[in-house]
């Protein structure tokens, strides 16, 4: 059930699914598998605070409320970056990039997915609660859970990753992609402007 829970959640899309969706059709899913292990890194942080108890990630802390905020900044900032620069990513040329480039890419990727997945306060939410599921369970136990949910994040992120970074695929989103970038930035704005108007009505 916990495993069937996680993975569920994991099939909605939300700012680190446009994240490397949008890393792997405009650099390729090699460049993107560095947004991929950022978010899978930074669930592993939530992960192990929720197992460990850590009382700043109740929803009524004040840690976790900025938090909250830290991450709307984020999602404004990303959204209005995927509309400013929508239709600026070439296609052209992402199956041979240059070692350095492809680097420096790999690195701004693994950043931004980092931050991502650390100011997504849903992360924080939904991990707590599949702590409170597992009860008095032994270290051991909740080791094997942590480890296992930190490895299917990656796993899943790589494999949207290789997908939609494949060339056929990013062929045939070549002429939609300006399109995809600012739906998908115009998507993390109203998602925080939303976390932002909860906030203030509470």
């Amino acid at each position: 059930m916990l495993a069937a829970a996680h993975f569920l959640a994991l099939l909605s899309p939300g700012p680190d699914f446009f994240l490397v969706t949008r890393n792997a059709l405009s650099a390729g899913w090699r460049v993107a598998s560095g947004a991929c292990l950022g978010i899978a890194l930074a669930n592993g942080v939530f992960i192990f605070g929720a197992f460990a108890g850590l009382s700043a990630l109740r929803a009524d802390s004040t840690l976790f409320v900025v938090i909250q905020l830290a991450g709307c900044a984020y999602l404004l900032y990303i959204g209005t970056l995927f509309i400013r620069h929508a239709g600026s990513s070439s296609l052209a040329g992402v199956d041979t990039p240059q070692p350095g480039a492809a680097r420096a890419s790999w690195w701004q990727g693994w950043r931004m997915g980092l931050l991502s997945g650390l100011l997504n306060p849903k992360n924080a939410l939904f991990y707590v609660s599949l702590a409170s599921m597992l009860g008095n369970l032994s270290p051991g136990w909740k080791l094997f859970y942590g480890a296992w949910m930190f490895a299917v994040v990656l796993a899943w992120d790589l494999l949207i990753a290789m997908v939609i970074g494949n060339p056929q695929v990013r062929r045939q989103f070549s002429r939609s992609l300006p399109w995809l970038e600012r739906v998908s930035g115009a998507l993390l704005i109203a998602l925080a402007l939303g976390v932002i108007l909860h906030l203030l009505r509470h």
